[in-house]
């Protein structure tokens, strides 16, 4: 699109083959000038828009735990519904999509994304997760009490968001996770392209 841009300008000012018929060639060379300085500048702002439609992907990553250094270790949970992991420990939150008062990642740019999480439990009782798209279940994360009784994992995936779509991970009833300040539960994601 770019190539077509410059071809385009190009043909409209100076053609070698014009033999004269130019409008550019009936203008004194101050005219002249002054025409292309114009239609310059109007280039490189034509040039300028294209880059940022298609030029650099725009940043968007977050990597977030869930207790703070403020945080009581232990089992969070069980709660009688299902309910959001708030993730408040924030490494990382590059364009400011993921929001700690409430556990949500929200996408500003619509594009392809990465998700994934990480889910530590006790075993008491065993621990079921979910990262959820809007108000869709996209992946989860079942652990059983085993032989020790603590136990980890993780999950991830790769989804479309559009401008709003929200992520979040999480907690089914009556279920727990255990952290502490190793941070043993986590939660990342960022933009692979944009679309």
């Amino acid at each position: 699109m770019l190539l077509a841009l410059c071809w385009g300008l190009l043909e409209a000012t100076i053609s070698k083959e014009d033999n004269g018929t130019s409008p550019l060639t009936s203008m004194s060379h101050e005219e002249r000038l002054a025409s292309l300085e114009s239609r310059l500048e109007s280039s490189e702002k034509a040039v300028s828009h294209l880059k940022s439609l298609i030029g650099a992907q725009p940043p968007v990553a977050f990597s977030v735990a869930l207790m703070d250094e403020g945080s009581t270790t232990g089992d969070y949970g069980p709660f009688p519904l299902l309910t959001i992991l708030p993730y408040k420990k924030v490494f990382a939150n590059v364009g400011n999509g993921y929001n700690p008062a409430t556990g949500t990642f929200t996408a500003m740019v619509r594009g392809v994304y990465f998700f994934r999480f990480t889910m530590f439990t006790s075993g008491t009782p065993n621990a079921v997760a979910c990262i959820r798209k809007n108000t869709v279940f996209l992946v989860c994360l079942w652990d059983v009490k085993g032989y020790a009784g603590y136990d980890s994992g993780s999950n991830a995936v790769v989804v479309p968001m559009g401008v709003g779509d929200s992520v979040n991970v999480m907690l089914e009833a009556n279920r727990t996770v255990n952290d502490n300040q190793s941070h043993l539960n986590t939660f990342s994601g960022f933009l692979l392209f944009p679309m």
